[in-house]
């Protein structure tokens, strides 16, 4: 049974988002504060309109109580929730829904993660009790099996496929520098990234996404409400989650050169929102880049890509930021940073950003059009043959 989806029902009203980085002097509170409050400014409420709340994260808090104390909200109710790597989307899909269905007018969805001082490098959770079949290696070593994969699979010599991944790694580094709100703000040669210190495989440290702090909220209504709140809302078109039955690391015939999750999450958010040819439909997206090879077979998973044919786009600049279709144009999990809970959120202020026309001219995406005028959002949490993957769709305009 497929999803029926809220097409063009629930708009985000209001965004805000924090600095990514190394926030020494800054608490869980502080980013949490910053983040509502801009997206209260931009959308003119204050926390009293705000009918209920859900609070992404994974390693920052245990509860509700951790935005209704910082916020002194009285008695709303707040929802705590957490979906690995996918958590701040998690936070905004079910906000969405929570509009959609009438329950509430208004909900604010917020994501915030506190990295840096915490004692753990990624992730910030003890491992988990499983059956034998979970790997024990590192999340850059798991990642890196999908480049010998993917070159051995279509051909490609894994010299040439080293110089594709450099060539994602220069463009999310290039794309930051132009972000002030990124946590890594300086181009990166390709020269530097191809002879960096080597992580696993052939992932170099330059191939890995940053561990960050930071903070990002949205503010979503129902659609026929939000001219109320801001004369250029973003229509939510699809939403998709999915959970995977995690049996990659068992099953011989997985080859660790697409994720199936990826494939089925983005089948059914182009089905809630009517697109038919993601490439020439899709303005620009914002994929979970966390290693440079996931963000090159994402590229196939999510249809912009023919099987076999994302290297080349990514060598002919296809994904630039001046490209045909511009992936990750703030930077990406690789320079923007990766605080787990505000990710998801981080990467759809980027849409709100370029469709609303307000990002930097410097970075400000040349790819919409009349015919163009979508953009996409998508997270994963776990690891190759064992995911989950969210996709979503919005535009600034309803549909006819």
């Amino acid at each position: 049974m497929a999803s029926k989806g809220i097409r063009d029902r629930v708009a985000i009203v209001g965004m805000g988002c924090t600095n990514f980085g190394e926030h020494w002097d800054r608490s869980t509170d502080d980013m949490l504060i910053e983040s509502t409050q801009a997206a209260m400014l931009s959308a003119g409420v204050d926390r009293d309109d705000i009918d209920a709340y859900w609070l992404g994260t994974m390693g920052s808090g245990v509860s509700g109580l951790t935005l209704s104390r910082v916020l002194r909200l009285e008695n709303k109710p707040v929802t705590r929730l957490e979906n690995m790597c996918a958590t701040g989307s998690e936070a905004l899909r079910n906000a969405c829904y929570a509009v959609a269905s009438g329950a509430f007018d208004m909900a604010m969805a917020v994501g915030v993660e506190k990295l840096k001082d915490s004692g753990f490098s990624g992730l910030v959770s003890a491992p988990l009790p499983g059956d034998g079949t979970i790997a024990e290696i590192t999340a850059p070593a798991r990642f890196s099996l999908l480049a010998p994969a993917y070159a051995k699979k279509y051909g490609v010599d894994e010299a040439e496929l080293k110089e594709v991944l450099t060539r994602i790694a220069w463009k999310n580094h290039y794309n930051g520098a132009r972000n002030p709100r990124a946590q890594f703000r300086k181009e990166v040669s390709k020269e530097v990234i191809a002879r960096s210190a080597p992580i696993a495989g052939m992932l170099g440290v330059f191939d890995c996404s940053g561990v960050s702090d930071g903070s990002a909220a949205a503010i979503v209504v129902r659609a026929e409400d939000a001219h109320r709140y801001t004369d250029r809302p973003l229509y939510v078109k699809g939403l998709s989650f999915v959970a995977g039955p995690a049996r990659g690391n068992i099953d011989p015939a997985y080859d660790f050169t697409t994720f199936p999750e990826v494939v089925a999450a983005a089948t059914d958010a182009y089905a809630q929102a009517g697109v038919t040819d993601p490439r020439a439909e899709i303005a620009m997206a914002e994929v979970h880049d966390c290693f440079t090879p996931t963000e090159l077979v994402l590229m196939e998973d999510l249809g912009f890509a023919e099987r076999g044919f994302a290297w080349k786009e990514a060598l002919a600049g296809t994904y630039d930021l001046d490209g045909e279709l511009p992936v990750n144009p703030d930077g990406g999990l690789k320079a923007f940073g990766h605080p787990i809970g505000a990710s998801g959120l981080r990467m759809m202020f980027e849409c709100w950003l370029q469709l609303r026309g307000e990002a930097p001219d410097e970075r400000r995406i040349a790819s919409l059009s009349p015919t163009r005028k979508l953009a996409l959002t998508h997270n994963l949490g776990g690891q190759p043959g064992e995911c989950v993957s969210f996709v979503s769709v919005v535009g600034s305009e309803p549909s006819a």
